[in-house]
């Protein structure tokens, strides 16, 4: 691995440097690095919220999130089931705050996701029989939901992921109850409600495991036709859920050429990197595909060996290279969490293990190689 330089992050807290699995940490208030700061000249450097943030009862990740990012995005309360769990019943508490949180920190707001077949009520799709609504009224239902919360933060509100995980890695339509009803129309009809609630919003689509060829290929048709068609799509979003050992550097860097081509930007949304065991090969984030614990894929319960986490290192640093290299093309590098307690990846997708795939630690202190990733700004 690089030479790594042990550093101190001054500013909001004074933060320490986490060193190996021994948890030991070093010292040293001679430098000042500011995550945000440091790439200010390239892209957006970005984070997922979660509640316990959001409100700032995790005053230490709020701390962090201040200090070292300059976009966030929701990661969990504007999704359908959460923002209105019963049809014309709306809950924006969470919402607002977040929204309000990023307002008073100058930041660039994110909001997550319009339209997703998981984590959407059961409402959405079904009459009070339980049968399948109808086409038309299953498109009322987008619309209405739609321009509620969008037309609710008009002005506010910098982008919107409108469409979240349409396409199977395999390039075919994921058979969705959006998709069973309405079809195809689903994509733009969603992207068309949300121009007309916010017509100054940026619009996103944004999917996992886009380095894969058919579904990268795809993706692009269905948004070149939107755009054919006069629809409004700002960026792609390419889902950065990646693991040591794939995806490979060269179809990402296929994916960033490809989407670009389109004349839209291109957005690294939910960043982070397991360095478990998988139980199946290549796997992306398909929320279905889980497994039963096994211990021997939970190798580090007891903290990260210190040749695991040059390896992740490594493996951070060459994204972030790759990210700079296309820097003409790329908007935003969102991370998918703030510190590794806070990621979904420590349950799935086998609930209950212990991963390590942020930036910061459980402590919120910076990983060794945090540094080696600023420093790329320093040769470009």
């Amino acid at each position: 691995m690089r030479k790594i330089n042990t550093i101190i992050l001054a500013g909001i807290a004074t933060l320490t440097v986490a060193c190996t699995s021994t948890n030991s940490q070093i010292q040293n208030k001679s430098e000042e690095v500011i995550f945000k700061e440091a790439y200010a000249d390239y892209f957006h450097i970005g984070t997922a919220l979660n509640l316990e943030q959001i409100w700032q009862r995790d005053a230490e990740a709020a701390k962090i999130v201040k200090q070292h990012f300059n976009s966030i995005v929701a990661e969990n309360c504007m999704k359908s089931k959460f923002i209105q769990p019963r049809e014309g019943e709306f809950y924006f508490d969470d919402a607002d705050r977040f929204v309000e949180f990023g307002e008073k920190n100058d930041m660039h707001i994110v909001g997550h996701t319009l339209i997703w077949h998981s984590q959407a009520p059961d409402w959405f799709f079904t009459d009070k029989e339980g049968n399948d609504v109808s086409r038309d009224v299953l498109i009322e239902r987008m619309r209405n939901h739609i321009h509620t919360i969008v037309s609710r933060y008009k002005g506010r509100v910098h982008g919107w992921d409108v469409v979240n995980e349409a396409i199977l890695d395999n390039g075919e339509y994921r058979k969705s109850k959006f998709y069973e009803i309405i079809g195809e129309d689903f994509i733009p009809l969603a992207f068309q409600f949300a121009q007309e609630a916010d017509p100054e919003a940026e619009l996103y689509y944004n999917d996992y495991s886009t380095a894969i060829q058919a579904k990268r290929k795809k993706i692009i048709q269905i948004v070149k036709k939107m755009l054919d068609t006069g629809h409004q799509v700002d960026a792609i979003g390419m889902q950065q859920h990646n693991g040591l050992s794939h995806p490979s550097l060269a179809e990402v860097e296929k994916t960033i050429i490809g989407f670009a081509s389109l004349g839209v930007k291109v957005m690294v949304t939910e960043m982070d990197i397991s360095v478990l065991p998988y139980a199946k090969v290549d796997a992306g984030a398909e929320l279905t595909d889980t497994a039963l614990y096994n211990k021997t894929l939970d190798p580090y319960q007891e903290g990260l060996p210190e040749e695991k986490m040059e390896e992740l290192g490594d493996r951070y640093v060459d994204f972030f290279s790759l990210y700079v290299k296309h820097q003409d093309k790329i908007s935003r590098v969102t991370l998918w969490g703030v510190g590794d307690g806070d990621s979904w990846k420590n349950d799935w997708p086998i609930e209950g293990r212990t991963d390590y795939p942020l930036l910061f630690d459980r402590n919120y202190y910076p990983k060794p190689f945090f540094r080696d990733i600023i420093d790329l700004t320093k040769i470009n």
